[in-house]
């Protein structure tokens, strides 16, 4: 029993031809993370909480643990097809829920601590979870607003009976009541596994509900942007990210387990560059997935080879295309560590890279489409392909269909409106693709900016911006204007409190003529303490857009 879905291939053009999707026929997730490993009793996770105390967990462990909770979870009345909230930040019992839920053939709803009340009421009752896991932090947020979802019968609050008020179960107790030993339910990789909600940077967020087929997707694609290190019992995972993203949970967490591997949970409230790189030398990490942010934060630190004893093998990001400033930081700050990045979506796997074993990584773009999938640009309106050097919409085709999403859960029409015929799927990403088949990102669909004639990708002008050491975060939209349709406008946080208003902004207003057109300068520019951004750190640019005013404020 192996799964094993990517063989190690030294070429990319090997990898492109001889790679083939080859999913069993009997598949659960569960099984597949825990039980067919060599050795089942080597660690699978370490936990290392706030106050430093550091858990352990072998495949073993993980697997008598979620056998508990899952016999509890059948007590408490949850079946098969049924949706179970995790809304429990990067502790062991986050990945116990999932787990515990497949072995029932019950549906995951990942959610983060960090959604508010409003957030998390609407995903709660659109799942229609008939029972919620839950942290601490957020239990009062669940009281409030419990009876405004129906569906919702039974909350389960990490702690034991002790420190968990009444109207919830108590985890702890919960995994002590019940014994080991459970019936795996029956699964393929067609039998329903989550419903993940996208971001919402571009309207009501949307319930994708996967497959199985889901994890085995993630773990093919991270063995390749991990630099296929990922050999059984030989690397060590961390990511800052929330493990509620599909990034962190599928293509981190669950894919260090796919592969035999250990992953390091450590919750934090924020993100400390120094503390990052004491863990990830305190824990021997050598493969981290980094969003660009927490790149760039580590970016501050001088000299960490000499200042931390580091293991670390492989960087990869996603989120946004790395800028040229970090690809070069890794390759002369670090030796022989390699940094990598993925392009994909909530509901399409990850599906494109910048993979360096295979070919030059090229700053700024999205990479090259990985073993499994073919990539197209389209005409937006006529979903005719566009000639090499042009601009249109991304379209992805996997080679097994089950790889992607199923539904939007309760919208087939906008289900409808994501599919082409013959296996494609759109994006609404606008992209160009040269002539060596590297894709570059333009921008969404809805964030283009239409200014006296021209088309401008908010992206590219965010990235002139962002070389500016002045500047710490930039987000781009277009306004009204009268004369040339739309301006374009630039939020800015200075990177630093003191700063000369009106020097800088003539200095990032040529700065931007400079490197890319004068059509593309931003007309206004606002400086801001904080952006407005999703949980997976993407700009919220429609939120930037709603905002009043268009002056140099």
């Amino acid at each position: 029993m192996s799964w094993t879905v990517m063989p190690p291939f030294e070429d990319y053009e090997a990898a492109r031809e001889g790679f083939s999707w080859d999913l069993p026929d009997e598949y659960n997730p569960a099984v597949d993370f825990l039980r067919k490993h060599d050795d089942t009793s080597r660690t699978a996770l370490r936990y290392e909480s706030p106050d430093g105390t550091l858990e352990t967990y072998s495949f073993d462990g993980l697997d008598e643990r979620s056998d508990r909770l899952a016999a509890a979870l059948a007590d408490l009345g949850v079946e098969a097809g049924d949706r179970v909230g995790v809304v429990v930040p990067q502790k062991p019992q986050n990945p116990l829920t999932h787990l515990a839920n497949w072995k029932l053939g019950a549906v995951s709803v990942p959610l983060t601590v960090l959604f508010g009340r409003d957030a998390l009421q609407y995903r709660l009752r659109d799942s229609e979870a008939r029972a919620v896991v839950v942290d601490p932090s957020v239990r009062e947020t669940i009281d409030e607003i419990r009876d405004e979802c129906p569906a919702l019968e039974a909350v389960i609050e990490l702690g034991d009976g002790d420190s968990v008020a009444g109207g919830a179960h108590a985890f702890d107790d919960l995994v002590a009541g019940f014994e080991p030993g459970l019936d795996v339910a029956d699964a393929t990789p067609e039998t329903p596994s989550a419903i993940m909600y996208t971001s919402g940077s571009t309207g009501p967020p949307k319930g994708v509900r996967h497959s199985h087929a889901l994890w085995l997707g993630r773990a093919a694609a991270a063995y390749n942007y991990f630099g296929q290190g990922l050999a059984e019992g030989q690397a060590t995972l961390w990511t800052p990210a929330d493990w509620a993203w599909g990034a962190a949970l599928g293509g981190t967490l669950f894919a260090a387990w796919h592969h035999g591997c250990t992953i390091v949970g450590w919750p934090r409230d924020g993100f400390d560059p120094g503390d990052a790189y004491e863990l990830v030398e305190r824990h021997d990490v050598t493969h981290a997935f980094m969003p660009p942010t927490a790149l760039r934060m580590l970016m501050d630190v001088d000299d960490p080879e000499s200042r931390y004893k580091l293991s670390l093998e492989t960087f990869a990001s996603a989120g946004e295309p790395l800028t040229s400033e970090v690809v070069e930081w890794v390759d002369s700050t670090f030796d022989d560590v390699g940094i990598n990045e993925f392009y994909g979506q909530t509901e399409l796997n990850l599906a494109v890279g910048n993979v360096e074993n295979w070919f030059d990584t090229q700053p700024g773009s999205m990479g090259k489409p990985l073993p499994g999938y073919e990539v197209a640009v389209l005409d937006p309106d006529t979903h005719e392909r566009k000639p090499r050097g042009e601009v249109g919409e991304l379209a992805v085709k996997p080679g097994d269909r089950r790889v992607f999403f199923d539904e939007y859960h309760g919208l087939p029409e906008k289900t409808a409106a994501k599919r082409l015929e013959d296996g494609w799927f759109l994006t609404d990403d606008l992209v160009e693709r040269d002539e060596d088949g590297y894709c570059w990102f333009v921008s969404r669909a809805d964030d283009v900016i239409l200014t006296s004639g021209y088309r401008v990708g908010p992206m590219e002008v965010e990235d002139a911006i962002l070389t500016h050491d002045a500047v710490e975060q930039a987000g781009v939209v277009g306004v009204p204007d009268d004369t040339r349709g739309e301006a374009i406008k630039a939020f800015v946080k200075p990177a630093t409190e003191e700063y000369d208003p009106d020097g800088l902004r003539g200095e990032l207003r040529e700065l931007v003529r400079d490197r890319l057109a004068e059509y593309e300068y931003p007309q206004h520019i606002e400086f801001v303490e904080t952006l407005p951004t999703t949980t997976t750190g993407k700009i919220r640019r429609r939120t930037l857009r709603d905002r009043d005013g268009t002056g140099d404020e």
